[in-house]
């Protein structure tokens, strides 16, 4: 039950469900995130710290920067079951396909520019 109402706290936010979404097409940084999302680097690290406590996410860290990627198939049943859902319910909003595209370019952008920017 527990992990469960963690999965659920955590897509009960707009922004966390996408950040779910940005991290289909694999590791991001958080600078990445922030850049996508137009928040302050404290409130996406709250964000992250949510998904991460139900397990939706993963993260490491290299030097100063912090990477988040969705959690991997070995997770419980209910986070593969939600990322799934996710995935299917959300596939032809436009919301997504606009962050999809914004995405691509933000892939492009230089990591150590971005991470600068906001470590400011």
């Amino acid at each position: 039950m527990r992990e469960f109402m963690a999965v659920a706290k955590a897509l009960a936010d707009e922004n966390r469900v996408r950040v779910l979404l940005f991290l289909r097409g694999g590791e991001l940084c958080v600078c990445q995130i922030v850049e996508m999302l137009g928040l302050a680097p404290s409130t996406v690290s709250k964000h992250m710290a949510v998904l991460q406590q139900a397990r939706l996410v993963e993260s490491r860290k290299e030097g100063r920067w912090v990477y988040y990627r969705l959690a991997g198939d070995d997770g419980p049943a209910c986070v593969r079951h939600a990322l799934q859902w996710v995935r299917d319910g959300l596939a032809g909003d436009p919301r997504t396909r606009q962050d999809a595209r914004r995405l691509k370019s933000v892939r492009q952008m230089s990591r150590e520019d971005l991470c600068t920017h906001y470590k400011g």
